[in-house]
């Protein structure tokens, strides 16, 4: 039973796996297809758009997967399926009860406890399946998930966002070590920079990188609406493109700024320097004004 399970989880993983990487799938056989259609073709100038249209509903496959395998939609499917269980038990309960009162008081016929015993022993069991239940989804409702230290899914590789959002993958990386660091205590026992500091640093962070996922996500909508648009229509199309395109490079190097920061603080209190902290200070400020910004530009 257990090595089913196990090929089981394999499986699972392996499948996780391919389906992550479907966009990139569909991406290189659009490529090929269209190189293809290049070289036994000429002068036809038509483009397959069969792979390009597939791109959207694999993303959005490929999402729905994500958000369904996360840790927190299992837990909320947990709490589900306690909650339903529970209110089938109580409403079971209450049924034998109001048998077991029937039977005793001789409502339906001849009283006693012959006629009460099996309305007895069905609330007893159903009320111990309930205050099971109970338990259980109080249980399942103290569960605190671990935050998840796994990046969210890149876009496309066609996109026009998708190295922006790379390079931001790699500041986040590097930002959560830095800002480790800055939080241990140090040889003198005390940590390099106070802790508010590096929690305003963490918190502007990250409000600032789901500003910048926001706007990646509204350039995927506007060139998913450039592929389907008229070709009369796409130069508008591009050029809002690229406006954006513009604005997160700005974001992502201001995040990078941020992160710079947090390395000469590092550096700073590596060698002893008391004032690490003023390296944060500024950064912090700037970026806390950035995601104000892009946070009112993405709605």
């Amino acid at each position: 039973m257990a090595s089913g399970r196990r090929d089981f989880s394999q499986f699972q993983a392996k499948l996780e796996k391919h389906i992550e990487r479907l966009p990139d799938y569909a991406q290189r056989a659009q490529q090929k297809l269209q190189r293809y259609t290049e070289q036994g073709s000429s002068g036809s100038g038509t483009r397959p758009k069969v792979v390009s249209q597939a791109m959207p509903v694999l993303n959005e496959a490929r999402a729905k997967w994500v958000a369904w395998n996360s840790p927190e939609a299992k837990l909320a499917r947990r709490k589900q399926r306690t909650s339903r269980a529970l209110t089938l038990w109580i409403m079971a309960s209450v049924l034998f009860v109001l048998y077991a009162v029937i039977g005793w008081f001789g409502l339906a016929g001849a009283g006693g406890v012959a006629e009460a015993a099996p309305g007895i022993f069905g609330a007893v069991v159903f009320t111990t399946l309930s205050v099971r239940s109970a338990l259980r989804l109080r249980q399942l409702n103290r569960v605190v998930l671990p935050v998840s230290t796994t990046p969210p899914p890149l876009p496309p590789s066609g996109s026009a966002a998708r190295p922006a959002m790379q390079r931001l993958a790699e500041c986040e990386s590097t930002l959560a070590d830095l800002l480790r660091q800055l939080s241990e205590p140090s040889a003198l026992g005390a940590a390099p920079v106070p802790e508010y500091s590096v929690a305003d640093a963490r918190s502007t962070a990250a409000e600032a990188a789901t500003a910048l996922r926001a706007l990646a996500l509204r350039i995927q909508s506007i060139e998913r609406a450039r592929d389907a648009a008229p070709a009369g229509e796409r130069a508008a199309l591009d050029s809002a493109i690229a406006t954006l395109r513009e604005q997160l490079d700005d974001g992502v190097e201001s995040f990078g700024a941020l992160v710079a920061a947090a390395g000469r603080a590092v550096a700073a209190s590596s060698h002893g320097l008391a004032d690490s902290r003023l390296f944060l200070t500024d950064a912090t400020d700037r970026l806390a004004g950035l995601a104000l910004a892009l946070r009112e530009l993405s709605t």
